[in-house]
């Protein structure tokens, strides 16, 4: 019923999007300026790795830490160093409708592909159902680039349920949802009530294989930051019916990416970047850069993966 409903209001713009992305990490020197340079290096790097594209200020981007100079400063450069077919995603997270849609319209003018926005979330008691149908259909309305929806609860303390993204997939400009809650029934259920062509990425390691198996398109994923050809092998194994291979990939990942997202956080993410000859550096202030011992569990759980070879 959903689909046919869709169908004959609209149709959809044209915006693929499949495989793996990273939401980038934003280097920064022992001062906390913006390192440009070693934002570049990670992206030349990446760029063999098979990635689809890069996600900018997503959750581990720490967004909230930067100005609005700074955001273009890093599009920019992102833009500028990764190759032209790659996607490149920026980050909205702001609270207010109208500020939402200028940062999309930034985010335009600095030559992203797409705007992945967040649910608003400071009056989190009055985002019901339909004030956040809202907010996304008048911010797509007037949004100059396709828009994901980005469901990430563990931050926000809002949740966006599989039926109204599903109902808000009927408009031409959303393109489709990042959902990092790591509920795999409620994923599932988004993509079973979502229309054809509606880009569901799974944004919690723990179930990327099986958020796969159920139709999910691809991933954006902290530890593709560490580990891109790992995550990029994992989902080129479900694609080619390698189920063997892609469940083993999922038993090493998972653990390290619970690491450096649920236990350690954006210092633990840069310390694994570091480890694994990225350039992660220091987060910026209030956050602190991982302590001696944590650094060392790290490293040791790295290890365990076989995927750093230069850990031994």
């Amino acid at each position: 019923m959903i689909r046919c409903r869709i169908a004959s209001v609209m149709s959809k713009i044209h915006f693929e999007l499949t495989g793996v992305l990273p939401p980038i990490t934003t280097p920064f020197d022992e001062r906390g300026d913006l390192d440009l340079d070693a934002l570049a290096r990670n992206v030349e790097r990446y760029e063999s790795a098979g990635l689809a594209g890069y996600v900018a200020f997503g959750s581990n981007g720490e967004a909230v830490h930067l100005t609005a100079t700074e955001r273009r400063l890093v599009l920019d450069t992102l833009r500028r160093t990764a190759a032209p077919e790659r996607k490149v995603v920026a980050g909205v997270n702001e609270l207010s409708t109208r500020a939402a849609i200028a940062a999309t319209r930034e985010a335009a003018d600095a030559g992203a592909d797409a705007a992945l926005v967040i649910t608003p979330y400071f009056y989190k008691s009055a985002m019901s159902q339909d004030l956040l149908r809202g907010f996304f259909l008048e911010v797509a309305a007037a949004a100059p680039l396709p828009l994901l929806i980005y469901n990430v609860p563990q931050n926000t303390g809002v949740v966006i349920e599989p039926r109204t993204v599903a109902a808000l997939a009927a408009h031409a400009n959303l393109a489709g949802v990042k959902d990092s809650s790591g509920n795999f029934a409620a994923l599932a259920d988004t993509v079973r009530l979502s229309p054809d062509g509606f880009i569901v990425l799974v944004g919690n390691a723990g179930i990327f294989y099986p958020a796969l198996m159920t139709g999910a398109s691809g991933a954006i994923l902290a530890v593709a930051c560490a580990a891109p050809e790992a995550c990029v092998e994992l989902h080129r194994a479900v694609a080619a019916g390698d189920f063997r291979r892609a469940h083993d990939l999922q038993q090493r990942l998972a653990p390290l990416a619970r690491m450096v997202t649920a236990e350690l956080g954006v210092a633990g993410l840069k310390a694994a970047l570091d480890l694994a000859g990225f350039h992660g550096g220091p987060p910026r202030a209030p956050l602190r850069p991982l302590g001696g011992a944590d650094r060392r569990r790290l490293a040791a759980e790295m290890k365990k993966t076989g995927f750093f070879a230069a850990l031994g």
